[in-house]
């Protein structure tokens, strides 16, 4: 409710008590004349002389038209002031209360606001602003703690191979008459951890890409066969070297309207992720087919079964579902959660399941 409807509630709320109030006043005054007039004061002359002296206050009055106007503009100027007051009494009470509440907002405490029932559609604002405050306020203590843990990952895992590469390069420096066969295998290790150092600061990158970049998609008609292909197709050094295959099965040409580069980057993310976590001598499938309105992959590996609760945070910035992977095969945590942003510029869904038999990761998108 805007600020103006509650003043104006407030004020027809005071304009109602005036009103009353004036109204009561008329009412005592009229049925005092009444009194005056019809029983022409014969009735109390032994009773009571007070109850006397005031109706006939009222008679005299009622008997001059100058005197009653007057008695009457009294009247309507002491209801006013009544009002005045009361309305500024009213409006110093909410002024104290929206005051007091400003203060709790930014208050750390999780109790809730409490205002004057006149004021309730503020009150219910203010909680929800409270409750959002507290929630994003965990959240970016929950993100900063993860990026502790990835800095602390990555420092570690950029050290392992570096400290490596120093070994084998400062061996090769030092023992100049080394034999062929073992100077060939310590400079295929040095540059096997030299590419591994590569894909380590490339997540560095990634990790700063995700907090500053502003997703802008650019759609063109896909080919989501051609696309899948091209994809897989990068990852076959990988799946030769684990023993693993990967089947596309799609039974007719599909094609939808997206981001070619961003929609690479989900795919690629997703069946990395599947390569990463399937048993050693398993074959990932990947099914894709449509309906009238979607588009629908679902990348299928076996592998450990994944808890509910990872489940639901599997899709989180940094979260990486087993921090105790090896720094060949772990992240930066980012994949997933960089797939679920860019499905949902797409209008898309994604989400997984998994059991003892097998983890499906299943990407809705639309066709238009």
């Amino acid at each position: 409710m805007e600020t103006n409807t509650i003043l104006k509630k407030i004020y027809k709320r005071t304009l109602l008590q005036y009103i009353a109030y004036t109204v009561g006043l008329l009412v005592v005054f009229v049925l005092a004349v009444y009194l005056a007039a019809f029983f022409d004061f014969q009735w109390v002359y032994d009773f009571d002389s007070n109850i006397y002296t005031f109706l006939a206050f009222f008679y005299n009055i009622v008997k001059n038209p100058l005197s009653l106007l007057l008695f009457l503009l009294i009247c309507i100027v002491i209801s006013f002031a009544f009002m005045i007051h009361h309305l500024y009494k009213q409006t110093s009470y909410y002024m104290d209360a929206l005051t007091h509440a400003s203060h709790e907002l930014i208050d750390k405490s999780v109790d809730y606001i409490t205002l004057p029932e006149e004021l309730y559609d503020i009150e219910r604002r203010f909680n929800e602003l409270k409750s959002e405050s507290i929630k994003n306020e965990r959240l970016a203590r929950e993100n900063e703690q993860k990026k502790d843990e990835l800095i602390v990952y990555l420092a570690h895992d950029i050290k392992t191979p570096l400290t490596s590469m120093i070994g084998y390069l400062s061996l090769l420096d030092e023992i100049k008459d080394m034999p062929d066969t073992q100077r060939e295998k310590y400079i295929n290790v040095a540059l096997d951890k030299s590419y591994r150092l590569e894909d380590l600061i490339n997540e560095l990158f990634e990790v700063a890409r995700y907090n500053s970049e502003k997703i802008i998609l650019e759609k063109e008609d896909l080919d989501i066969r051609l696309m899948l292909e091209q994809i897989i197709d990068d990852f076959y050094p990988v799946l030769v070297e684990q023993e693993k295959n990967i089947h596309l099965n799609q039974d007719e040409d599909i094609t939808l309207y997206g981001d070619a580069d961003k929609l690479s980057r989900v795919f690629s993310n997703v069946i990395k992720n599947a390569i990463s976590y399937s048993k050693d001598h398993t074959d990932i499938n990947i099914d894709v087919h449509s309906t009238h309105d979607d588009v629908i992959i679902k990348v299928i590996n076996k592998g450990k079964e994944i808890p509910q609760e990872k489940l639901n945070r599997i899709f989180e910035n940094f979260y990486r579902l087993d921090s105790a992977r090896t720094s060949r095969t772990g992240g930066s945590g980012l994949g997933l959660a960089i797939a679920k942003e860019i499905v949902e510029l797409h209008h898309g869904s994604i989400f997984a399941s998994s059991n003892k038999e097998e983890t499906v990761f299943t990407i809705t998108l639309p066709k238009n």
